[in-house]
């Protein structure tokens, strides 16, 4: 990790608390590096950290202080270099899929906070929420020449449920279309990567047209983790092993024991928007205490449950 401190400046900070609880709140305050980061909290105590650079969610805590994401200990916050760990976006392309660097540009980029987003269907009522936008800059069309608007919400709700919502949105003026594939690349914090079980699915692989929940559940900690996507019709599995964890010099060589990565993609079928049109991808992730011992789960009810 960086040596450099996080500072504590508050631009803005939360409501006064009311007798049974505090309100959501969001908060703009320095990061690592003196990077911006926003941080939401919740009424019930669970909070979320999120960097403008890459729009990148680095912690997602529940109510009892648990960090319930993964962020390598040696994560390098120092542009253009993206944060190893939390939840990276990848656009305009998955992987190396295509032309551009892996995983595309989006997770290497300053994101301005949108203070006037268009209109949005699903509920904020009681959420704390953060509205980012990314546009491209001249050298990003010099390697991908397309116009767009790409703009995230993060929301944290009530239960503690943390939601990504992605709409991208062509703005070529040329009548051109353009397509890209996309994932949120979501690091999951497990106690050990032998005590857990991704119902469905195994390691280090790209799923097609996976179900719209997808559950991962943790022995030891009891605990599971339940992703719901939207749009995403993929899903990629993945976690370093040993040996390119000793590779990877913004990894420690131990970490790919507390780690594993689901992802909701998509990346068989790239995405393809017409001038004006848009598209949208939504992600919700949540942690329930499970009480069981290993293998006395039945992963179907976690599946088919609220």
């Amino acid at each position: 990790m960086s040596g450099e401190k996080e500072k504590s400046t508050v631009t803005s900070a939360p409501p006064s608390p009311s007798p049974s609880s505090v309100a959501p709140s969001v908060e703009f305050s320095k990061g690592i590096n003196g990077l911006q980061k926003v941080i939401l909290r919740e009424s019930r105590g669970s909070s979320a950290e999120v960097y403008l650079y890459g729009g990148h969610v680095t912690s997602w805590k529940n109510d009892h202080g648990e960090e319930l994401l993964f962020l390598s200990s040696k994560a390098i916050f120092k542009p253009p270099k993206a944060i190893r760990g939390g939840i990276p976006i990848c656009f305009p392309q998955f992987a190396s899929h295509g032309t551009l660097d892996q995983h595309g540009f989006a997770r290497n980029r300053f994101w301005a906070v949108d203070e006037d987003p268009p209109p949005f269907p699903t509920n904020t009522l009681n959420k704390a929420f953060v509205d980012l936008i990314l546009k491209p800059s001249e050298e990003d069309t010099k390697i991908w020449p397309h116009s767009f608007e790409y703009r995230l919400r993060i929301a944290l709700g009530p239960g503690g449920d943390l939601m990504l919502t992605s709409r991208i949105r062509n703005t070529n003026s040329d009548g051109k279309p353009f397509s890209f594939t996309f994932a949120y690349h979501t690091y999951f914090s497990v106690s050990d990567i032998s005590e857990v079980r991704v119902e469905g699915l195994e390691v280090d692989k790209i799923y097609l047209s996976t179900p719209t929940k997808i559950a991962i559940i943790d022995h030891e900690k009891k605990r599971t983790f339940v992703l719901r996507k939207d749009g995403l019709p993929d899903a990629v599995v993945w976690n370093p092993w040993d040996k390119k964890a000793k590779a990877m010099a913004d990894f420690g060589d131990d970490e790919y024991k507390h780690m594993l990565c689901v992802e909701a993609a998509a990346v068989e079928k790239a995405v393809t928007l017409k001038p004006g049109e848009e598209w949208k991808g939504r992600l919700e992730l949540s942690a329930v205490p499970s009480s069981y011992c290993s293998g006395q789960l039945d992963p179907q009810r976690v599946l088919q449950g609220s």
